[in-house]
């Protein structure tokens, strides 16, 4: 049984919790349940050591009067980035499969929640394989809130851990094994990362800072941390980032029948523009 976080090191009152919690709704649009109260003490209490505050009530006030480096920290510790290579791997055939029959080019698509940069990868590497060239006619965007994990991402230099199941030929092919002080590591070949714009975006910002015309949309596991009404928003703002034939694929415990006005069923947590919203975009 976990120890009361208000039993540790800082006192953590429900007030203060639920104050993090509007805060991060506000910003985010992302919504904490009680369970998440341990997990919240924990990532904070590691910002007010280094920040040299003495309780969350000092802390919170810090970060709501200067919303710059601390806040972005606060950001950064509260958002969870799961993720790995080839993760839900029915979607990647599929996304080959949409983008060869295009008669456009170059093609565009979008990775809206990137974190440490497994899944654009894995686009990437699908790319090349679809087209059988490390220099396919595709740009990938890769943006997220977290630029922790951003950061990471543009490295692209992974333990073997996170790579040691994928098939021998796709780790010959995509990765540079590390020796010395980095054994135990592979950096992502500079072809894979040549295809990618990593850059931080915030799903819930007013404006985004890229343009629209994408063939494919990847916003997986990410709806699950937002209520309706939210999800329901940046569902809408997708349409017109969208090609009337673009594809939007989402997390495997993900459904947007809420939106079944603008999104239709195509496959296995697959989307596409209903057909009135094709001709008419929002």
């Amino acid at each position: 049984m976990s120890k009361d976080p208000e039993q540790k090191e800082f006192l953590f009152t429900q007030t203060e919790f639920e104050r993090i919690r509007t805060l991060l709704y506000q910003h985010c649009g992302i919504k904490l349940n009680d369970s998440k109260k341990f997990m919240v003490y924990s990532r904070l209490g590691r910002r007010l050591r280094a920040t040299g505050t003495t309780s969350f009530e000092e802390y919170l006030d810090l970060i709501e009067q200067d919303q710059g480096d601390e806040w972005e920290a606060f950001i950064n510790s509260l958002t969870t980035n799961l993720t790995a290579f080839f993760r839900e791997p029915h979607h990647f055939p599929i996304l080959k499969d949409h983008v060869l029959n295009l008669p456009k080019k170059p093609l565009r698509l979008w990775c809206s929640a990137a974190s440490t940069g497994e899944e654009p990868y894995t686009i990437a590497m699908t790319m090349i394989e679809a087209f059988d060239s490390y220099k396919p006619p595709v740009e990938i965007i890769a943006t997220d809130i977290d630029t922790n994990v951003l950061a990471i991402a543009r490295a692209g230099i992974y333990s073997w851990d996170r790579i040691e199941k994928l098939p021998t030929e796709t780790l010959k092919r995509y990765f540079l094994k590390g020796s010395g002080k980095n054994a135990g590591y592979v950096q992502v070949r500079d072809e894979l990362r040549n295809l990618i714009s990593f850059q931080p975006l915030n799903l819930l910002d007013e404006q985004w800072p890229i343009s629209g015309g994408f063939d494919a949309i990847f916003c997986r596991n990410v709806m699950i941390y937002f209520d309706k009404e939210t999800q329901y928003k940046i569902l809408k703002r997708f349409v017109p980032m969208l090609e009337s034939h673009g594809l939007l694929f989402a997390g495997h415990s993900e459904s947007f029948l809420h939106a079944s006005d603008i999104f239709k069923l195509k496959g296995n947590t697959i989307f596409e523009l209903v057909k009135s919203v094709q001709n008419n975009p929002l």
